[in-house]
């Protein structure tokens, strides 16, 4: 049997308190009532999902209850009732944080209307504030696996950075975790409360991407047919992330300038400036230093988004992670798996340590996922990865000039497979690959892949994916 959401219902008057504990119980409810004030404020029974409460009591009244309730419980909703002569009254004690106000004698579908409002509130307000807890602890920095030397100088600076609003930039390889970092910036930072806000650049077609960051009003453009807030204006009181930056439109970019140097943005179609209260962060797998030089990045707003650089070292720097990496994502992934994989054979580690990682970290999540999924007995080995694995990209410098690959080389494979994998899905690809489809596009016809016969371009505009490591 479902718990029943509980109301404490406060009145000195018996005969309400019976009638107002009737109706609640019939509805559903769970009632304790109250006879006074002081007796409520007195209790020490765990807090209710709403609280009805009358305004005129002898004693300590509604108002003082209010105010108390106010100070130690605020995330309780407080439903006042009130005589008629007593509205002024009541307009004010909702400036003081009531819920709402009822006039008596109480309408009593109205009534049940008003606390199931109230109480749907309180649990929304509350389911909230577990997931921003959630959040909080899943992007915590103590969850940034490695303890190379290389990772320990990206904690150093993440340290450096939480105390105050200074605009970062990181930069990396794809899947080396620069959308995790960000978090771990933000909820590691006061702004912890306030929204974070993701944004790939390269995943907005050109013509939406001033629209997407920066909002438009009703009517601005054939098929705006309503007003649109941006993305920095969803993410006042708390982190933008502009992931690609290096995608950004020339207009975009000049807009994007004028918002920094402002701190206001202004919509697409509209007159009104709106003030805005939000810490950068922007990311690019990039070189944004060679895009200025070759005039595809704005120099002003290179050196305004670049004020603290953060550089995420590739996972072949950094080897001595990957045993600690295989352990968090065999942990993570073990529901999914329905079993707990704790072992990875010898031959198997082998080729984990040797293999070059041109995917980084999201490569190395994805391989040890899959290899738990079709392993049968409780440890991973060599057969159960991919045979990609197994030989061409294992070379190191040293191994021999015939048996190493350029960067460009492995960046060539690795599309070329993403492509074959996903069935010729370009935006699934993308996604897979951590970058916006534009730059999939691009990178195709860079090294001459194309897209098996059949298949598919579409996918959604916004080209996200809650998975990637960034």
């Amino acid at each position: 049997m479902a718990q029943r959401d509980m109301v404490w219902v406060v009145d000195d008057d018996p005969a309400i308190r019976k009638l107002l504990s009737f109706i609640l119980e019939s509805a559903g409810f769970e009632v304790e009532p109250f006879a006074s004030g002081a007796e409520v404020l007195a209790t020490a029974a765990p807090l209710p999902a709403a609280i009805v409460l009358d305004l005129m009591m002898p004693g300590v009244d509604g108002v003082a209850v209010l105010k108390e309730l106010a100070r130690r419980s605020p995330e309780v909703p407080v439903v006042v009732l009130t005589a008629v002569n007593e509205v002024s009254r009541a307009v004010e004690v909702i400036k003081l944080g009531a819920y709402d106000y009822l006039v008596k004698p109480v309408d009593e579908q109205r009534f049940v209307a008003t606390i199931r409002r109230a109480v749907s509130v309180n649990r929304l307000e509350r389911e909230v504030e577990r997931l921003r807890g959630e959040l909080g602890e899943r992007f915590h920095l103590k969850n940034i696996v490695g303890s190379s030397p290389a990772m320990r100088r990206v904690y150093d600076q993440i340290g450096k950075v939480l105390d105050s609003d200074i605009t970062v930039f990181i930069s990396g390889e794809s899947g080396t975790g620069k959308e995790l970092v960000a978090k771990a910036i933000h909820y590691g930072s006061r702004r912890a409360e306030g929204p974070f806000v993701d944004v790939n650049c390269a995943a907005i077609p050109e013509g939406l991407q001033e629209s997407e960051l920066f909002g438009h009003e009703k009517g601005a453009f054939t098929g705006a047919s309503a007003a649109h807030p941006g993305k920095f204006e969803q993410a006042n009181g708390g982190t933008i992330l502009l992931d690609e930056v290096g995608e950004m439109t020339p207009s975009t970019q000049a807009r994007l300038l004028r918002v920094l140097q402002e701190r206001t943005v202004q919509r697409i179609g509209g007159t009104r400036r709106i003030d805005l209260d939000v810490r950068v962060i922007s990311a690019s797998n990039r070189d944004l230093a060679e895009l200025v030089r070759q005039g595809k990045f704005r120099q002003d707003l290179y050196y305004r988004l670049v004020v603290f650089p953060i550089a995420l070292p590739p996972l072949r720097e950094r080897r001595e992670d990957i045993p600690a990496l295989i352990t968090h994502f065999l942990e993570k992934h073990a529901r999914d798996a329905g079993r707990r994989v704790s072992r990875v054979a010898p031959d198997a580690m082998e080729r984990l340590m040797a293999y070059r990682w041109p995917g980084n970290v999201r490569e190395l999540e994805t391989v040890v996922h899959r290899a738990l999924l079709v392993c049968d007995g409780s440890e991973i080995r060599a057969d159960d990865l991919p045979p990609e694995l197994g030989g061409e990209n294992l070379s190191e410098p040293g191994d021999g000039d015939d048996r190493f690959l350029s960067l460009e080389e492995m960046e060539r494979r690795t599309i070329r497979r993403a492509v074959e994998v996903c069935g010729g899905n370009l935006s699934v690809a993308a996604r897979k690959l951590g970058i916006g489809r534009s730059t999939l596009y691009r990178k195709m016809e860079q090294y001459g892949i194309e897209a098996p016969r059949g298949g598919r371009r579409q996918g959604g505009t916004d080209g996200s994916d809650p998975s990637r490591a960034g």
